[in-house]
């Protein structure tokens, strides 16, 4: 199923590339343009050369309102965390970045939640643009103020609907709370449908969703339109029926949609029939807007005094990139698993290469900052202790293999053990060798293990860390930074060369 569907996006893509349209089989006269400019994925101000960023955004929102004044700015999710400075002032100025830029609406994604629901809904309050999630919904089944299910736009006579729509997989990438999400597939199928006796002749999803959950929507065909985050990859697909589309991560490229939209009435029926225009935007070729710009360079210096402090040098070259560390050993999540181990003496750590978020390589000779620490590890997350038996620690290796085909967050980074996984076997059967201090691993032996606790909660799939026995938890722990930057300080770099501790077959 997934290779059909890269290999139907990948013609489809080419299809674009080349430029090819789809047919209208009807000459009608003056349609109606509505371009969407599409940014996800936006979650920090320390972007570097040459495309990417805020500023760079605001040039290119600014252009094209200018070009169409049917113009609509959506934002699919994922703005809050990891910038580096949301560490301190719990995203504050990424919603004021964003109140600059004035997106038309945006939908949380799931490091909205990294921070816990209450920031959430503070953040949502000092937005002044429109924040939408239909499956979303307080414990008591209430909305979330400041939170709405739809928005209609008319342009032209044209009504387009906008539904939001946000992963209830934030639950396991995240810290929602006791917020509730429905299943986003089911509740597309009946916003869109009063959307639709609303009046709206077009109906877009803005979905924080990854490529099964994108499948999923696009499988429901409530939707014309499906505008895209959370995979950080840019990724175009048309099949004649259903447009979806993500930007790349960062606004480094930016997708923009622009629709032909013919109306005609035929015997009291009216049909709508729309043709795509797809563009790509290479962010490198637009000029920063010099005031987003400025506010940048000013966010950034309240960082300096403290961040730019070199800890020690790079003895080995560390790759902090998502497609290294979701997915086999590196030396950076060496670096990190074993700065836990040191500073708790537990006889094991494990932790998840989705808590790396750098994406970045450090070369050999380089200072290494706390700045560096703070930008691959910015969650805040807590180093805790937890008593597991060796059953339980193989359920959670299991976990942290079963999904390396999606780049997903639960990878194990390991320390104090060795791992052996055959990844063509089925899902929950992979892990055939454990270690943990030169000896294989009894079931029915307890061991101390480090990690963090957004494992402990649960996160990455990790649930059979809460049957444990917490030895030390987050109100006691250190920051996992703080353990990472004391172990660089002391002992250097040179220990996390990949060493075979986690062997995928």
């Amino acid at each position: 199923m997934q290779k059909r569907w890269l290999s139907r996006f990948v013609l489809v893509a080419l299809a674009f590339a080349l430029g090819s349209t789809a047919a209208r089989t009807d000459a009608l006269a003056e349609p109606v343009a509505v371009t969407f400019v599409l940014v996800n994925d936006l979650d920090s101000i320390e972007v570097g050369e040459p495309r990417g960023g805020f500023a760079r955004l605001a040039t290119l929102v600014a252009r094209e309102r200018a070009a169409n004044r049917n113009t609509l700015v959506l934002h699919a999710g994922d703005a809050i965390f990891p910038s580096l400075l949301s560490g301190f002032d719990q995203g504050t100025h990424i919603i004021q970045l964003l109140n600059t830029i004035a997106p038309d609406a945006m939908t949380p994604g799931n490091h909205e939640f990294d921070l816990g629901a209450d920031v959430f809904r503070e953040l949502v309050g000092q937005a002044t643009f429109p924040v939408l999630a239909a499956n979303m919904r307080e414990a008591d089944g209430k909305r979330v103020r400041g939170v709405r299910d739809t928005r209609m736009f008319e342009f032209d006579g044209v009504k387009v609907g906008l539904v939001g729509l946000t992963s209830d997989e934030a639950y396991v990438k995240s810290n929602p709370g006791n917020l509730t999400f429905s299943e986003m597939s089911e509740t597309l199928e009946v916003q869109a449908a009063r959307l639709r006796e609303a009046g709206a002749d077009i109906v877009v999803a803005l979905a924080h969703a990854d490529r099964p959950e994108d499948q999923a929507l696009i499988g429901t065909r409530a939707a014309d339109v499906i505008l895209s985050g959370d995979d950080h990859d840019l990724t175009v697909f048309f099949d004649g029926r259903t447009l979806l589309a993500e930007s790349k991560a960062q606004a480094e490229y930016i997708v923009v949609v622009d629709l032909a939209i013919d109306i005609e009435e035929s015997d009291g029926r009216r049909l709508v029939r729309w043709t795509p225009g797809i563009r790509v935007v290479d962010t490198a070729q637009i000029a920063p807007d010099p005031d987003v710009a400025a506010r940048i360079r000013g966010y950034e210096a309240e960082l300096s005094k403290e961040l730019d402090v070199g800890l020690g040098t790079v003895d080995v070259a560390l790759d902090s990139r998502r497609a290294i560390v979701r997915t086999q050993e590196s030396a950076i999540g060496n670096l990190i698993a074993d700065a836990m181990r040191s500073a708790t003496r537990a006889d094991a750590a494990i932790t998840n290469g989705g808590g790396i978020r750098g994406e970045k390589i450090y070369q050999t000779g380089a200072e290494l900052t706390r700045r560096d620490i703070l930008t691959e590890l910015p969650f805040r997350n807590k180093t805790v202790i937890i008593e597991l038996t060796g059953a339980q620690i193989k359920e959670a290796l299991e976990n942290g293999y079963s999904a390396i085909d999606q780049v997903s967050g639960r990878f194990a980074h390991v320390s104090g053990m060795r791992v052996t996984a055959d990844l063509s076997k089925p899902v929950g059967e992979r892990v055939t060798g454990v270690e943990i201090g030169n000896a294989p691993l009894d079931p029915a032996k307890t061991y101390k293990i480090a990690t963090n606790d957004f494992l402990l909660r649960g996160g990455d799939g990790y649930t059979v860390f809460g049957e444990g026995k917490v030895i030390r938890g987050a109100l006691h722990g250190n920051l996992m930074a703080s353990d990472v930057m004391v172990y660089v300080r002391i002992r250097g770099t040179k220990g996390a060369a990949v060493d075979g501790r986690v062997s995928l077959q």
